[in-house]
């Protein structure tokens, strides 16, 4: 970059002379702009570089932190996912605690769409973004951060970009372990979409902690499909269809599991005894179902006040330069749909007991087969 160039310098061309990546870049400038001082040597490169290249940042960004409306735009792949519902919930339940308000628009997880109702939030002037949406390779969050529009991701995380998710590779890897210690040696995996940092993270935990024990997942027992009931009936009888179908499934989502339990059902094996299921989320439903569902608990209504109060710090400039991903703990719930052995206490979550020796870590063989027989 030469110094004095009649060619306005990109926030993108400041990021790459100063070695740092284009949100780290954003945020530094920001901080600056409010008076405050560099927090590193890389951050006081990026001020001079800029310094150098008579820097201007983009108009529309400036006016948004300029006249600032206390209001927060959030975009979701589906205003009827519980999961999504539930994060949001702690998202204005912050917000306001903060002094702010919110404002959410569906995607339909649409690229296209996540653009266009994220450009809408913006000529609203809202004061920064919450996306639940983020698609991994998708340029739109290089583009934001570009403009030094201030946004976090939530749910979904992506690399060099705030976000706040569960700790989902952790999660996967309870349900591997959990599987596996039920004597589970063929199990299927139905990962969602593979551009979702949940579904892909899940999976990759649930795949190592099995093979750690020396159990191998091979590539026909991974599924992937919608985060809906759905798609996980159409994936389950995908996998349970093959010659060998799998002992246990994996859904990375419950809605996705309670679709794999009615394909179950259809088929007439006995959920928990002839196929076991572990689903993730936790959701409200998961417990009261016909045959309650184990899954991984994680903290959706925490996540999204946590992802409201680092967009309002970073706002307030009471953050530092680099991207902050915080991963929130995750549970297995153990219920009667992986282990029949499970009883209830009361209207509680399912307590597991020991498991049984015969059980434990013991090859359990492959289920009967369902009228009709398997189709390949």
């Amino acid at each position: 970059m030469e110094d004095g160039s009649a060619r306005r310098a990109t926030l993108r061309e400041i990021a790459e002379a100063a070695g740092v990546a284009v949100s780290t870049a954003s945020r530094v400038l920001a901080r600056s702009r409010q008076g405050l001082p560099p927090s590193s040597e890389a951050a006081e490169r990026v001020l001079e570089i800029a310094r150098r290249a008579n820097y201007e940042p983009d108009a529309q960004a400036a006016s948004l932190r300029s006249k600032q409306t206390h209001m927060l735009g959030v975009l979701v792949p589906h205003l009827t996912d519980v999961v999504l519902s539930t994060i949001y919930e702690g998202i204005d339940r912050a917000a306001t605690e903060l002094g702010y308000q919110t404002v959410v628009a569906n995607t339909l997880d649409s690229p296209d769409e996540q653009r266009r109702r994220a450009e809408l939030l913006l000529s609203r002037r809202v004061d920064g973004l919450i996306l639940g949406d983020a698609h991994a390779g998708g340029p739109f969050l290089a583009e934001l951060a570009g403009r030094g529009t201030p946004f976090v991701l939530v749910s979904r995380t992506h690399d060099g970009f705030d976000s706040v998710t569960a700790d989902d590779y952790a999660g996967g890897r309870l349900v591997g372990t959990h599987l596996a210690d039920l004597g589970h040696r063929r199990i299927g995996i139905i990962a969602g979409q593979p551009y979702a940092s949940t579904g892909r993270e899940r999976a990759a935990g649930c795949v190592d902690a099995l093979a750690e024990r020396g159990i191998d997942t091979p590539r026909d027992l991974v599924v992937h499909s919608t985060f809906d009931a759905e798609g996980g009936r159409t994936a389950a009888l995908r996998l349970m269809r093959k010659k060998r179908p799998p002992t246990a499934i994996f859904a990375v989502n419950d809605m996705t599991a309670i679709g794999v339990m009615g394909a179950l059902r259809d088929l007439e094996y006995e959920i928990g005894t002839d196929v076991a299921v572990v689903g993730y989320n936790d959701i409200s439903i998961a417990r009261d179902l016909p045959v309650p569902l184990s899954t991984v608990r994680s903290a959706l209504d925490e996540m999204g006040a946590e992802a409201a109060r680092l967009l309002v710090a970073r706002l307030r400039g009471e953050t530092g330069d680099s991207p902050s991903q915080r991963r929130l703990p995750t549970q297995l719930v153990v219920r009667e749909s992986s282990d029949p052995t499970v009883r209830t206490q009361g209207r509680s979550d399912r307590i597991p007991r020991k498991v049984s020796p015969e059980r434990n870590g013991i090859p359990i063989q492959a289920p009967t087969r369902p009228r009709g027989g398997p189709t390949g």
